[in-house]
């Protein structure tokens, strides 16, 4: 028999590995094996697919999968005791450490255990290349819930906050004007790293792939920086100054410059790719959807590129310049607003104008689309959400200040800010008011709602948190304890995956 030290030195090792091995051991003519489980991947969001492999297991024997406390499939071992099985997490899971346990059915009690941590990535600005600005994975905060957020922490820069957070792999990424990219600790609040750009400002709202970084600067770069340590991986100089929100998709990064250029860049090495000349600065950020970039330029133009060679595919001129709203594509339709105080809906293949909406204002807020609706602000103070198919309005709100932030959408919620200093949450269907949270200035960028959380920045040289701690909602939200296998009961209804056989036990 293995001694305790022997035990204890054979789990060590399996913990370093990603490995969760259960003390029970399965014994066979030859040798006494351990029992293992593997997740891969190890994190991701609800409805993450999940692969499922196990060692030690009896041979030819039905194994249940476990997420939690539920028997969400049933698989049989191979010859030699391997199990491999895909298995989604339920929509249901809320963030956190959750487990997957492994159980032999019959007798022998043989089971393995691993973690799977539930988190979502809003990575970019508008949380996708696309840039709708909608989480589909938020189940914490919504219709019931959205109501009782509060502050729970606050982190104070030396400057202006105008860049929407971005949030991946539990760090919260923003720039500032006080010329420095800050990583914080997505649930505390406390600083990982800061970098400090050239001698200018940081208005650029970051992205995040790869473990790496990228965030503009007015000292006219492109900075590539590692997410887990804050070193530079490489920097890439344009002309002038890069307020521009890069977006990452397929290993490239697409930035524009406001030296009249749209740039694509390899996202490993920062090797240019190609460029774009267009006929006035490019601020807002491309979008990049089906094989093609849309970009819009202070030429009063929306141009729409092959995201392969930057070749242009066709243009869309406005009556003023398309500077400040980033493009939005759903559907086959690409949505921007523009400073002739519109908001436009082209076909995204042809250019060909399906609609467009005439405000009050100047249209700088980028628009989200969600569920058939487009929500946007404008510099007449509205809040406007109208059918994205026909352009008629569904309901607008007056806010007390110009509404250049761009709203963001998740769980039949949508937020946006305002420059009267206001964060605010509107049911998404009918605009019923749910709340507000203030802050010491005015909110021009995109809220980030992620993980139960709504992060705001504030020109008041303040990035916000709210969400459930204070309320007394947050303990419905919690993962349930990791369970004793012994505990879990089959379903027995559960059959294995086709071309699998087995004598299951009932």
């Amino acid at each position: 028999m293995r001694s305790a030290a022997m035990r204890s030195a054979m789990m060590r090792s399996a913990m370093k590995s990603g490995v969760v091995i259960l003390t029970g051991l399965l014994l066979t003519s030859f040798a006494l094996a351990a029992v293992t489980a593997k997740l891969t991947p190890l994190g991701g969001p609800p409805t993450t697919s999940v692969q499922v492999t196990g060692t030690g297991f009896p041979d030819s024997t039905a194994v249940d999968i476990y997420f939690d406390t539920t028997d969400e499939a049933l698989t049989v071992s191979s010859a030699t005791g391997t199990l491999s099985v895909s298995v989604a997490v339920p929509s249901s899971a809320v963030p956190g450490t959750h487990w997957f346990t492994a159980v032999a059915r019959g007798t022998s009690g043989t089971a393995a255990q691993a973690s799977f941590n539930v988190q979502t990535y809003w990575s970019q600005l508008h949380y996708s290349p696309a840039h709708r600005g909608d989480n589909p994975f938020e189940n914490v905060l919504g219709l019931s819930t959205a109501g009782s957020l509060n502050l729970d922490w606050i982190f104070t820069t030396g400057g202006e906050i105008a860049s929407s957070p971005a949030v991946a792999n539990g760090n919260l990424y923003f720039g500032s004007e006080d010329k420095n990219l800050y990583a914080l600790n997505a649930s505390t609040g406390a600083q990982v790293w800061k970098y400090t750009t050239g001698n200018t400002i940081v208005i650029s709202s970051p992205a995040v792939a790869n473990g790496i970084v990228y965030i503009g600067s007015s000292d006219t770069n492109l900075y590539a920086i590692k997410a887990a340590t804050g070193a530079l991986a490489w920097k890439y100089a344009t002309a002038d100054s890069v307020y521009c929100s890069p977006t990452v998709l397929n290993g490239v990064v697409y930035f524009g410059s406001y030296d009249s250029n749209v740039y694509a860049l390899n996202a490993t090495t920062g090797a240019l790719l190609w460029k774009f000349t267009t006929g006035g600065g490019v601020v807002d950020s491309p979008a990049v959807a089906n094989g093609i970039v849309y970009a819009g330029s202070g030429d009063d133009n929306l141009y729409a590129l092959n995201a392969s060679t930057g070749a242009q595919l066709w243009k869309y001129t406005t009556g003023g310049a398309v500077l400040d709203s980033a493009p939005a594509v759903s559907n086959g339709v690409v949505y921007f607003g523009s400073f002739d105080d519109s908001l436009y809906a082209l076909n995204a293949r042809t250019g060909a104008l399906r609609w467009k909406y005439t405000t009050g204002g100047s249209v700088e807020s980028s628009p989200a689309v969600a569920n058939g609706v487009v929500y946007f602000g404008s510099d007449d103070n509205n809040f406007y959400a109208l059918n994205a198919l026909t352009g008629n309005v569904l309901w607008m709100i007056t806010t007390r200040g110009q509404v250049f932030s761009s709203p963001a959408v998740a769980n039949g919620v949508v937020y946006v800010g305002s420059a009267d200093g206001n964060v605010y949450a509107f049911n998404a269907q009918t605009g019923a008011f749910l709340w507000e949270g203030t802050t010491g200035g005015v909110v021009g960028l995109s809220p980030t709602v992620v993980n139960g959380v709504v992060y705001v920045a504030s020109y008041d040289d303040n990035l916000y948190a709210f969400d459930l701690t204070a309320s007394g909602l947050l303990d419905q939200f919690r993962p349930p304890q990791r369970p004793e296998p012994v505990s879990l009961r089959p379903d027995l209804t559960l059959k294995p995956s086709s071309g699998q056989r087995s004598a299951i036990p009932r």
